[in-house]
């Protein structure tokens, strides 16, 4: 007798679906690959100021837009596809399959994670080469990394599949989607010094996670002289835990009792 898969399992394989379908669209994985990288060039060539002892603005914005590039890959991505999925029946025809709802939030996941490990690499890579920036040494630095990664993506993830239920179809969805991230780059201190902006700008943005995932980035790739720099004079990581797993749950939430599967 023949054993059922697992939904983790069907996951995996809807997860390696998904790379395929998104390696075949070339405009999407230029767009959500190296648009940060062209925007590092950019902002990195322009601006060459030191903004503080020992810190580069390429220093700083690399850090933001690593950040940038977890809201970009997840949240940004999942809000609009999901709705042209929607639109073309592709949601509906799975959810007519055996296969668990559970296995196709995996799989999209999957997909999350992989295109931000490449983003990733990518930004380190040019930032390396072409501005210099230095890695971090110190080990404690890169476990603060790789939990800054991995809770942020999984929170990127969720509130992408729950604000997906937001726009009223896929042509629309950019339109709804895109503006909202632009303006919380600009508020996250991503493309200026958060510091900077008018108090007012900074208390919006401290009710959402990007604020936090920049703040987390700069207490890896700045010295922790940089601290001071900040609004509360720290890296405030606990806090930065905290806030995450809160939006974190809220997406879950919201992704679980309202998705849509099918068009109203």
């Amino acid at each position: 007798m023949n054993k059922i898969p697992s939904a983790l399992s069907l996951g995996i394989r809807r997860g390696n679906l998904e790379i395929r379908q998104f390696a075949r669209q070339r405009e999407s994985v230029v767009f959500t690959l190296l648009f940060p990288v062209i925007l590092l060039a950019i902002f990195g060539s322009v601006f060459k100021d030191t903004i503080a002892p020992g810190v580069t603005f390429s220093q700083y914005f690399l850090a933001g837009m690593i950040a940038s590039g977890l809201v970009n890959t997840g949240f940004q991505a999942l809000a609009i596809t999901i709705p042209l999925e929607r639109d073309f029946g592709a949601l509906k025809r799975l959810r007519g399959t055996p296969m668990p709802a559970s296995s196709y939030f995996i799989g999209k996941a999957i997909l999350i994670f992989v295109s931000m490990v490449i983003q990733i690499l990518l930004l380190l890579g040019f930032g390396i080469l072409f501005f210099g920036v230095d890695l971090p040494t110190d080990i404690n630095k890169w476990i603060t990394f790789t939990w800054l990664v991995l809770l942020g993506s999984a929170c990127s993830t969720a509130l992408g599949i729950a604000f997906s239920i937001v726009p009223k179809s896929g042509r629309g969805a950019s339109a709804v989607v895109s503006p909202i991230v632009i303006i919380l780059q600009f508020f996250s201190g991503v493309f200026f010094v958060f510091t900077q902006l008018p108090p007012w700008m900074q208390q919006v943005a401290a009710i959402f996670p990007l604020k936090w995932l920049t703040q987390g980035m700069r207490s890896v790739f700045l010295p922790d002289s940089f601290a001071s720099q900040e609004v509360a004079q720290s890296w405030e990581t606990g806090r930065t835990v905290v806030i995450l797993l809160v939006w974190l749950a809220i997406g879950i939430f919201f992704s679980v009792r309202k998705f849509k599967w099918d068009r109203d």
